[in-house]
This record gives C-alpha cells, sequence and structure tokens, in this order.
C-alpha cells in the first residue's frame, strides 16, 4: 500500500506552477509543505493549513488550493453497478461470477487482454478529462495491486500496462498522475508523478514511496499510533493526514 534517498528530480520542492492550459492544470509538482486533506467521504471546508485536497471525481474541487481528483482505475465503484453491467466484459469474472474485493464490495476489472486494457483506459480517459475540465491539478487512480486479490486470474505485467495507459491519459490532460497502493514498487518508470500512501505506517512501507517519489507523497493513516508512527518517518518532508475510516465530513483530522 527503506531508506530516505530523496530523489533530487522528482522531490524537487514543489515550485506551484499555476499557469493553466485550456481546462487543465499545468501544476508541476505537489507542493510538500503544506498539509493534505483526504475527503473522497465528502466535501468540507479545508481546515486553515491545508494547501492539497483529495476529492471524488464527483465532487467540485476546493477553490484557491491544489486538488487531486480520485478515480478508482482498477476496480468499480459500488454504487456503479448498472455502469458495468452494461460493460460486462470488461468485469473480470471466476466461475461466472464478478471477482469481488470483498473489503470494499468492489468489482476486480479485467486487465488481460490489450483490447480490453485499451476500453478500460479510454473509459477513465473520458473521467480524467473531466477532473481537468473541472478544475482539477491532478488525479489519482485507486488500487493498482487489485490483481494480488484476483485468485491468480491478473498480473503485475498487465496492472504495469495498464497503468501505463492511465498515466498517458492524465498527462494528455494536462494532469499530475498519482500511484495509489503497490508499495515498493516504482511508479515512474511508467510517468506517474506522486504516490498516495494509505496506512503506510500500520505496514511499515513509508519509506518504499518516498524511495521512488522523494517529497511527492501523499500519506493518509486511520489510526492514530500509525500517524505518529508516519509522522516521525516522514512527516518533516512530505505531508500526512489522520482521518476517520469513513473519511466522513465532519470527522477526524489530525496534521504532522
Amino acid at each position: 500500500m527503506r531508506r530516505r534517498a530523496m530523489q533530487i528530480a522528482i522531490g524537487m520542492t514543489a515550485v506551484v506552477a499555476l499557469a493553466w492550459s485550456g481546462s487543465a492544470s499545468a501544476l508541476e509538482a505537489l507542493p510538500s509543505d503544506t498539509n493534505v486533506d483526504y475527503q473522497l467521504g465528502g466535501a468540507a471546508g479545508p481546515d486553515d493549513g491545508v494547501g492539497i485536497v483529495v476529492r471524488d471525481r464527483s465532487e467540485a474541487p476546493a477553490d484557491g488550493l491544489v486538488n487531486v481528483c480520485y478515480v478508482n482505475g482498477f476496480q468499480t465503484q459500488p454504487d456503479q453497478k448498472r455502469f458495468w453491467r452494461h460493460r460486462w466484459s470488461l468485469v473480470l469474472k471466476r466461475d461466472g461470477k464478478p471477482v469481488v474485493d470483498s473489503a470494499w464490495g468492489e468489482w476486480l476489472l479485467d486487465l488481460r487482454t490489450e483490447k480490453k486494457r485499451q476500453r478500460l483506459a479510454a473509459i477513465m480517459g473520458g473521467w480524467t478529462q473531466g477532473c481537468a475540465d473541472d478544475g482539477y491539478d491532478a488525479v489519482e487512480y485507486d488500487n493498482l495491486d487489485s490483481y494480488s486479490r484476483s485468485h491468480g486470474l491478473l498480473t503485475p505485467r498487465q496492472a504495469k500496462r495498464y497503468a501505463h495507459l492511465l498515466v498517458d491519459g492524465a498527462h494528455d490532460a494536462g494532469l499530475l498522475a498519482g500511484q495509489k497502493n503497490r508499495a515498493g514498487w516504482d511508479g515512474t518508470v511508467v510517468g506517474y508523478d506522486f504516490a498516495v500512501a494509505e496506512e503506510c505506517g500500520r505496514y511499515d512501507e513509508c519509506t518504499d514511496y518516498t524511495d521512488h517519489y522523494g517529497d511527492q507523497v501523499l500519506a493518509v493513516e486511520y489510526r492514530r499510533p500509525d500517524f505518529t508512527r508516519t509522522c516521525d518517518a516522514i512527516g518533516a518532508d512530505v505531508p500526512v493526514v489522520l482521518r476517520d475510516r469513513d473519511l466522513t465530513p465532519d470527522g477526524v483530522h489530525a496534521y504532522c
């Protein structure tokens, strides 16, 4: 989801270039000297000191801040079953039934052929362009590690090839592209610009992200001891936020 070798090329402390090109932001890097708020459970007015906000693509970005758009790139959202039933061949199946991420009730997407990866990337590309049109600066694609829940039907190589298509789509829309999950894998090889490190303190993975992305990491924790551990490990270099697991608008918010 161990050394602190900050890569200079990627980890230049953000010169935040907010020049606009068409409908999309020309942000060159995320600012690392600010706080981040993770608002996937609903939009809320950001606290003082927050410079980066992550919201679902269905929400409007926060005025005057750097905004990251959430897109579930590798699995389905639970409330989108009708949408995906109309694209049933793109849902991964085992014995005729969808393969489910039981933790979240999400169906895995079928990445096994180039044709399906291209079709999925076109759908995600449309959603990504929507984020750009709405004024977002970056996009994070969730569940890069869906292959690990596929009962051996998907492979890391297929995920990598599909990730490359998603990153290209983000860059075509003028957005930075963020890796989510698969700690320890260097997503910069397919062009990812930053990473969202969810519960890296809990699983001792924080430097697995910073080794590859330098200060271009957004860290999210859901338990106070893990938050403290993450702040101690990387909080001096990257934004870290403590949230309630449901990410409710009026829920827990704390920053290093």
